[in-house]
């Protein structure tokens, strides 16, 4: 894909984190935009800092986990801008909990948006995307979808599955006018864990905040593990911004942030115990990593 002039372009979980700045980003290169989000409060935040551009933006309320609003999607887009070009599925949550005490019903949660949210969109807009000369479907799995750490085997299950499904999806539109990526974030400065679920054992921690705790501090509870994450991470504007260059170069997976690069390598050289590496890079990354957002 060239550019993003006169695209139009959907965006699940646009109403913070990386989908807010995807719609900002995309909006400043000249792309109409169909922002989508459960939550109406913060799309109408997303949407008023849209408003200084010159780009035409549909808001839709909306929950990706809700398969019939999801394949009513494509045409309500189509008929309020004429066509869709590219396909941003952004939306995701976590449950931080062992497997054993975890909840079918937060089971179910994590799965019907993360995993079945990726698949029906992904169904119901193809052929849109295949109507138009150049296309682009971009689906979010994680760095967690290569790695994994305990109290978080659903969401592995959701990003290891949306790994599999797009590349095979890559890999059967090779020759088609649709480009396919996968991304990988690391560790960006979102609202996942403030938006997350957390049920551990009675006077269990979770294995990341005891080790991040020991060493810099944090602090043993949901809340100080959430500003701590959302401070800390990746801006999501930066993020956004290596999502849009590996489109625009048609990377068919994008991973970002040093930590995303330095565990995939250390999967790939360490297949069973690469976590016993993490320690020596992780605790720097973070540190060090750029947490201011992209200037405007």
């Amino acid at each position: 894909m060239k550019d993003f002039k006169n695209k139009v372009a959907v965006i699940t979980g646009a109403g913070s984190g990386m989908g807010r700045y995807l719609a900002i980003l995309l909006a400043k290169a000249g792309a109409n935009l169909a922002i989508c989000e459960i939550n109406e409060e913060t799309l109408s935040e997303t949407n008023n800092l849209l408003q200084k551009y010159p780009v035409n933006i549909s808001c839709h309320v909306i929950d990706v986990a809700d398969k019939a609003a999801i394949e009513k999607l494509p045409v309500l887009v189509k008929d309020h801008h004429g066509h869709i070009d590219l396909v941003f599925n952004n939306a995701g949550v976590t449950v931080d909990s062992p497997f054993e005490v975890m909840s079918e019903a937060d089971w179910d949660w994590v799965m019907d948006i993360n995993l079945q949210g990726v698949i029906n969109s992904t169904r119901a807009f193809l052929p849109f995307l295949k109507a138009r000369p150049e296309a682009a479907l971009i689906n979010t799995s994680s760095i967690f979808g290569m790695i994994t750490q305990p109290n978080q085997s659903v969401y592995h299950t959701t990003k290891f599955a949306i790994r599999g499904f797009t590349e095979c999806i890559a890999k059967e539109l090779k020759n088609s006018n649709v480009q396919i990526h996968c991304v990988h974030p690391g560790h960006i400065g979102t609202n996942i864990v403030t938006n997350g679920r957390m049920n551990l054992r009675e006077g269990e921690i979770n294995p990341l905040q005891q080790i991040l705790g020991n060493l810099i501090g944090i602090g043993n509870t949901q809340e100080e593990l959430a500003e701590f994450f959302k401070n800390n991470g990746m801006h999501p504007s930066r993020a956004s911004n290596i999502i849009l260059k590996g489109v625009i170069k048609n990377r068919s997976r994008i991973l970002i942030g040093a930590d995303a690069l330095l565990m995939d390598l250390s999967q790939r050289l360490f297949p069973v115990h690469y976590e016993k590496i993490f320690p020596i890079f992780m605790i720097p990354l973070t540190i060090m990593r750029n947490k201011k957002p992209l200037r405007e």
